[in-house]
């Protein structure tokens, strides 16, 4: 036990905890913020928390794609939306340092910060060359894989300061947020003009690749 507690010590010494205790707070004002509004407003409090399950398992565009879907304005869109990504690289990226240094030795979260560290070495040349910059925009990227979770790690692999880090990756995840709640906004008022785009590139693909598809079936 006093191994134990020691060890907690150490860990709320150091930076990672640090910034492993912001996420907890910000999970705790969330938490209370679902409790109010599931007194006053339950429907409210139910878009809370889808949005915040979005973030977690399908990514910050089906968390955008609620908001704007039950009417929240833009501030709260963008903020909130903001908010959970900044909870979840507090949590994730303290923990994967604090594995990485060995003071957290719980087996399943090892292996999944292994996962993260290999989706991280695998783009990290990539971005490596570019510095500040290249966190940035892979962070802002809506690509698969791309995201302020591994781009922070990413930051943390190439030696990137801390401050520096974390400005790039909550930096590009709000232009992202901010791209992404326009572009639904654009998607939503031009939705019948995109399903002829839509239709029209699958034809072409089609034509194009016609011959290839034929032998495929025949």
């Amino acid at each position: 036990m006093k191994r134990n507690s020691n060890n907690m010590k150490k860990i709320y010494q150091t930076t990672e905890g640090k910034i492993l205790f912001t996420g907890i707070i910000l999970s705790i004002l969330l938490l209370v913020v679902i409790g109010y509004f599931a007194v006053i407003d339950i429907a409210i409090s139910k878009i809370i928390v889808l949005t915040f399950l979005a973030h977690t398992f399908g990514g910050r565009a089906a968390g955008i794609g609620i908001c704007i879907m039950n009417n929240f304005g833009p501030i709260a869109t963008i903020g909130y939306n903001f908010y959970l990504e900044v909870l979840i690289v507090c949590f994730t990226y303290s923990i994967f340092i604090l594995t990485v240094t060995n003071y957290v030795r719980i087996p399943w979260l090892r292996r999944l910060m292994e996962k993260i560290t290999n989706n991280a070495l695998e783009q990290k040349d990539k971005i490596e060359a570019y510095g500040w910059i290249g966190i940035f925009l892979f962070v802002m990227a809506p690509f698969f894989m791309t995201g302020p979770v591994v781009g922070s790690v990413i930051g943390y692999m190439i030696r990137i300061p801390l401050v520096k880090n974390l400005a790039a990756t909550f930096g590009g995840t709000l232009a992202a947020i901010i791209v992404w709640f326009f572009c639904f906004d654009f998607m939503e008022q031009r939705f019948h003009v995109i399903q002829y785009v839509f239709a029209g590139i699958v034809i072409i693909v089609v034509l194009s690749k016609y011959k290839s598809i034929k032998k495929l079936f025949f």
